[in-house]
């Protein structure tokens, strides 16, 4: 049997590599702009996918995987420690402005979005 330790480091780096191709991924589509929008997008994707995980997990017996999926694979995926770096950047530039603006969208969008995940996959599972 795997460890439940295994499935938290399999999940990580499955997360971080996607987190990795998703941030490219945007990049390309939008450019390098100095508003960090590839880190939002991959919170506010990864926020709904924990919300629809949460459901189905409950709904579907799965709270197994959870190890597996939230902490390693969404925990991997998500980027707060990022999000904190860029807000803390935002301000020592003297982009205050910027900065609240970054913290509202990347939290409310989040919750947002994981509020959204719940609802649909309540919908689906129940």
């Amino acid at each position: 049997m795997i460890s439940t330790v295994t499935l938290v480091a399999l999940g990580g780096a499955i997360g971080a590599a996607l987190r990795y191709l998703a941030g490219l991924g945007i990049v390309r589509m939008f450019g390098a702009g100095e508003f960090p929008v590839a880190i939002i997008t991959v919170n506010v994707i990864g926020s709904f996918l924990m919300g629809v995980f949460v459901v189905a997990a409950a709904q579907r017996g799965l709270d197994h995987l959870s190890p597996l999926v939230m902490t390693g694979l969404l925990g991997g995926f998500t980027t707060f420690s990022a999000f904190s770096l860029e807000t803390v950047i935002l301000i020592e530039r003297g982009d205050v402005g910027q900065a609240a603006l970054y913290v509202l969208l990347s939290v409310g969008l989040s919750v947002g979005a994981l509020a959204l995940g719940l609802m649909l996959a309540r919908g689906v599972f129940a």
